[in-house]
């Protein structure tokens, strides 16, 4: 059996890295008691896995995590003993009963809500004015961070939806094995757009993780 989680990672805990996050769920697991499975061999290790891991500086409101039991334990249980071990800043939203068949949540994974925060007023007017006339170009050009170089990337494929309101820049952007779109590669994009070249501070809040269902809709991975 495995279980399907949805926490949070609030903004306390922002600067936390992907690593630091693993480790405060295994312990939390430890110390609920649940009846969870180890891995074989001379370093057994609790299986999970992650949908997609965090940038450290970002909030995510609904990450996805999968969990392998290795005894039978009701949905509202797993909450409940996972909440009273786990710190204040990293509670579960949702617990959900999967297959073991279910596919990964890698695997499954195609985009991402995101709120992205413009701290300074101007600076976030002038990006969503940018917004239009970005979005009517046929190719968005920016560049992209690979292991041992940067290289072009056109993002305009990557970019599901976009718009802004107020000091937030609302996106829904491609995130799987193979590509992705990450917030400050937008926002680079819009600040050539808008011949912007002052840093933009931003406070990036995943908002949830998207799967495709039968239909090629994009719906909450945890809904697949």
């Amino acid at each position: 059996m495995r279980m399907l989680a949805v926490f949070e990672k609030n903004e306390r805990i922002r600067h936390i890295g992907h690593l630091d996050i693993q480790r405060s769920v295994q312990r939390g697991l430890r110390r609920s008691g649940l009846p969870v499975a180890y891995s074989q061999g001379f370093n057994p290790h609790i299986l999970i896995t992650f949908a997609s891991a965090l940038s450290t500086g970002a909030c995510g409101k609904r990450e996805i995590m999968d969990v392998t039991m290795a005894g039978e334990v009701s949905e509202d249980e797993f909450l409940t003993r996972m909440n009273r071990a786990m710190p204040p800043e990293m509670q579960l939203k949702e617990a959900k009963k999967i297959d073991d068949r279910h596919p990964s949540l890698m695997g499954s994974l195609r985009a991402a809500v995101y709120d992205l925060k413009i701290r300074d007023r101007s600076q976030a007017e002038i990006l969503i004015r940018a917004i239009p006339s970005m979005m009517a170009k046929d190719r968005i050009v920016t560049m992209r961070k690979t292991k041992t170089k940067l290289a072009e990337c056109d993002i305009k494929p990557l970019i599901y939806a976009l718009r802004g309101e107020g000091c937030d820049i609302f996106a829904t952007l491609a995130l799987t094995e193979r590509e992705s779109c990450k917030p400050q590669m937008l926002t680079e994009a819009l600040k050539a757009e808008a011949g912007m070249t002052d840093e933009v501070r931003m406070l990036v809040i995943r908002e949830g993780l998207l799967g495709e269902n039968e239909s090629g809709e994009l719906i909450p991975l945890e809904r697949l």
